[in-house]
């Protein structure tokens, strides 16, 4: 996860980055979005690419997994 936002208002970009680039560093894409401020449903997520990467190996970071577990959750089942 990415921090932008200001001093005591964070906000953070859910990313895929390598695991040497810094917390704020260069990133490969942006898959969601997450504002710990706001109550409810406080982030976005792009299932399908944050899916794509999890099978190409990707590690996400607890917060993140939590994320994409709430995430699977309340997406519609596709019909097959």
């Amino acid at each position: 996860m990415k921090r932008v936002g200001t001093k005591n208002m964070p906000a953070f970009r859910i990313v895929v980055a390598d695991s040497r680039s810094p917390r704020d560093g260069k990133f490969i894409e942006e898959i969601g979005t997450y504002n710990p401020l706001k109550k409810g449903d406080n982030f976005s997520l792009k299932l399908e690419r944050a899916q794509y990467w999890l099978s190409k190996g990707a590690q996400p970071s607890d917060t993140v997994a939590s994320f994409i577990k709430k995430a699977g959750k309340t997406a519609p089942a596709t019909a097959a």
